[in-house]
């Protein structure tokens, strides 16, 4: 089975609708399945105080003016909607708040992507799960034990879904990877695992499909030098075409495991064996 590969934009798009575009058809160049963003009702996921704190941004001087500038609102998913239809790539979001889940529903997307930072937000879940979407879960930050927690309810909803192995530091060293955990999730939870990136370099993230991962979102961008704090864990359009040919030529190698011999290894074998297994006597 082929490999899911979503371009995760996120807010790399910075509050600009022709940069999103522009990250679409990057990551249609590449070769990826889907595009995600996130969504938040920017006074419900931060409070007063935290939007009151002074913070530079192309925007304004305060955090309230960064987070709003880089919010969309209907009349950007809207147009994302259309260009992604058009385009005839999938995209969907991830919902910081009930209100963004909520907002989102009109699209009828095909996905749904429970982001790390709300696996253990039970009335999201619920709403979420009660959809029956294909549902991406991030588990960085997470327990064994909330883990457990999100896919019974999940299966006990009857919604499909996918865990998402990840570790939520941006950048992530590689020594943090810990890829040896997707394995361990499959056989624990008995479910699809893949893999939510935000290193420096592309090998890591192909690493995960040789361990078995089914699907691999990394943040995309068109330039690292960007504004923007996920820029830095980000691929670059032309790095996510190399990643995307990286992960199917894994795929090609990994094989069936079942030992046979080819048809070209076949014609080596008539020029270079020389020996039969002769039984002794």
């Amino acid at each position: 089975m082929s490999t899911f590969i979503i371009a995760e934009i996120g807010i790399n798009h910075n509050g600009d609708l022709d940069t999103a575009k522009k990250l679409i058809d990057g990551a249609l160049f590449a070769g990826c399945d889907a595009v995600k963003f996130q969504k938040r009702t920017i006074e419900i996921v931060y409070s007063k105080m935290e939007l009151d704190k002074p913070r530079e941004s192309p925007w304004g001087t305060t955090t309230r003016e960064q987070k709003f500038g880089l919010e969309f609102g209907r009349k950007e998913y809207d147009e994302i909607d259309k260009y992604c239809r058009q385009k005839g790539i999938y995209w969907f979001a991830s919902a910081w708040d009930l209100e963004s889940q909520d907002f989102l529903k009109p699209y009828n997307l095909k996905y749904n992507k429970i982001a790390s930072a709300m696996l253990t937000y039970r009335e999201l879940l619920e709403r979420v799960a009660a959809e029956k979407k294909y549902t991406f879960i991030s588990t960085g930050m997470s327990t064994m034990e909330e883990i457990k927690r999100a896919v019974n309810l999940f299966k006990s909803a009857g919604c499909p879904f996918e865990l998402m192995h990840t570790n939520s530091t941006y950048p992530m060293k590689d020594k943090d990877a810990n890829l040896k955990m997707i394995p361990v999730l499959q056989q624990r939870f008995g479910c699809k695992v893949g893999y939510s990136g935000h290193e420096v370099g592309l090998i890591t993230a192909v690493a995960a499909v040789a361990l078995g991962a089914t699907s691999v979102e990394r943040h995309i961008t068109l330039d690292h030098s960007m504004y923007g704090s996920d820029q830095a864990a980000s691929v670059e359009v032309m790095g996510f075409y190399k990643l995307v040919r990286y992960i199917r030529a894994v795929e090609s190698a990994l094989g069936d495991g079942v030992k046979r011999i080819s048809d070209e290894e076949r014609k080596v074998k008539e020029k270079l064996r020389k020996h039969e297994w002769a039984e002794c006597e």
